[in-house]
């Protein structure tokens, strides 16, 4: 006798079809979800900073210090102010699962937040990531 709570079912990803292609991640303006647009932003750029404030103005020492060693290899990174945009602020939380901001991603990958890359930097692991995240 089977179980009608055993069935499963497959559901295709929403919001993931992109002008031009399928699968791929939207903004928002594109008709994405947060989800989906914070994926847009971890896949189109090497180096992604979700910090309060910008590089140039950081709205606190954690997002300072993160902004200041990702800076110090000289590679172009991509800041996003979660202090602009509320939604996005719960989003990448929910996006990494995990709690604080900053929040760094290298090569689409979740890194951590200042201290995890600090103690990176500081013990050498940090380097590698980033250089094979330019190595194209």
């Amino acid at each position: 006798m089977s179980d009608d709570n055993d069935k499963s079912i497959s559901l295709p990803l929403a919001n993931t079809e992109e002008a031009g292609g399928e699968g791929q991640p939207k903004s928002r303006d594109e008709g994405g979800d947060i989800q989906s647009e914070i994926q847009k932003e971890v896949t189109d750029h090497k180096i992604v900073l979700y910090m309060k404030g910008n590089p140039a103005q950081p709205m606190c020492g954690f997002s300072a210090r993160a902004a200041a060693i990702i800076d110090a290899y000289g590679k172009q990174f991509h800041a996003v102010d979660i202090l602009q945009d509320q939604e996005k602020r719960q989003g990448i939380k929910e996006f990494s699962n995990w709690p604080t901001i900053p929040q760094v991603y290298i090569d689409g990958e979740f890194v951590g937040g200042s201290d995890i890359l600090m103690e990176m930097h500081e013990n050498g692991e940090l380097a590698p990531l980033v250089e094979a995240a330019f190595a194209e």
